[in-house]
């Protein structure tokens, strides 16, 4: 749990000489950087897909849906492990002030439920539809449910809308990133990098 800081040179623009400005990042350690960029790569790739499942062929269909259940169901063990980490990884210390931080601690919070939530509810949705996730065509996935139609369609609710809340709170996300590194060009998206 050791504190990570590097030293990041930034040169101004039209500088020539050798004199400039040194930038110090506290950055997040190795694992929950890598982590959080795994997990980010993922939701992008299949949330997509899950969107797309339905505007695709028939002939198609079953592929994209196949892909969508594969990688979310990697979503939901990434996520476990990051919770692990984020349990006993150190972060860097805050500098915002205070309402921002609540804000970030409210969206991350929420990212990490909903993104246990939306795999958990779409495993449990497939299996109670009558469909045992097949991971990527190699083995068949226990699941504590079998076919329950009189859940299926709940279950399917929770991760339809778990799905939206997901992308809102990726758009919020996104919006800080802009804030932070366009508007007030601190050094908040380099302690993720």
């Amino acid at each position: 749990m050791s504190e990570l800081v590097e030293q990041i040179e930034v040169v101004p623009q039209g500088v020539t000489s050798p004199s400039y400005a040194q930038i110090t990042v506290e950055r997040y350690p190795g694992t929950s950087r890598i982590l959080h960029w795994i997990i980010a790569v993922l939701v992008l790739a299949t949330w997509p897909l899950g969107f797309t499942i339905h505007l695709v062929k028939n002939d198609v269909s079953m592929t994209f849906y196949m892909l969508h259940e594969g990688i979310g169901f990697l979503v939901f063990w990434f996520m476990l492990i990051r919770v692990g980490n984020k349990l006993i990884a150190r972060a860097p210390s805050p500098k915002d002030p205070p309402m921002e931080r609540m804000a970030a601690k409210s969206v991350h919070g929420l990212f990490y439920i909903f993104l246990i939530v939306m795999p958990v509810s779409g495993f449990l949705a497939t299996n109670a539809h009558g469909f045992p996730l097949q991971w990527f065509g190699l083995f068949e996935v226990w699941s504590p449910i079998d076919k329950t139609p009189e859940i299926a369609w709940t279950l399917s609710g929770v991760h339809y809308w778990s799905s939206w809340v997901v992308l809102a709170l990726f758009l919020l996300h996104m919006g800080a990133v802009v804030m932070h590194h366009v508007i007030k060009r601190d050094t908040t998206l380099y302690r993720i990098l």
